[in-house]
């Protein structure tokens, strides 16, 4: 299971890492795609790493069909989240800064099902979220999606 540690420019003592998750709406834009993860049982948007040899819209297509069973298409980059102050680290002593590109992202087919890394997926309101326990750094990708800028956020 994978932890996050805060720290003035702690993620010094890790090594770079591409992740990326998307932004999904429902219908009516009122709701955003959340998925409970298996390891922790913390809510998220559903991404993950990107590979080598698969570009930043591959990966975050294949995490989302992977988590979801949703095949989408890229709308628009919303941000791209570089924190130093936090680091990924994983029971195997792995630590990573994470470099994570945030997209908006369409349903083009599929079917809404759980897989190994989700034990739940739901459509939640921002309401909702705000009493979820959600993990942090994607709160912050939700509330910029939220916000109504046209510009990708850089942080």
């Amino acid at each position: 299971m994978a932890k996050i540690l805060y720290g003035q420019r702690i993620a010094k003592r890790g090594k770079l890492s591409i992740g990326c998750s998307a932004i999904i709406f429902d219908d009516t834009r009122q709701k955003i795609l959340l998925t409970r993860r298996s390891d922790n049982g913390r809510w998220c948007l559903p991404g993950g790493h990107m590979e080598a040899g698969e570009s930043a819209a591959e990966a975050c297509i294949r995490e989302v069909e992977e988590e979801t069973g949703l095949q989408v298409r890229i709308r628009r980059l919303l941000g791209v989240y570089s924190s130093p102050h936090m680091l990924l680290t994983y029971a195997d002593g792995n630590q990573y800064q994470i470099v994570a590109l945030s997209f908006e992202a369409d349903i083009e087919d599929g079917t809404l099902t759980l897989s190994d890394e989700t034990t739940d997926v739901g459509y939640f309101t921002p309401a909702e979220i705000e009493e979820m326990d959600v993990m942090e750094h994607h709160r912050q990708r939700i509330a910029d999606a939220l916000s109504g800028q046209n510009e990708p956020i850089v942080s």
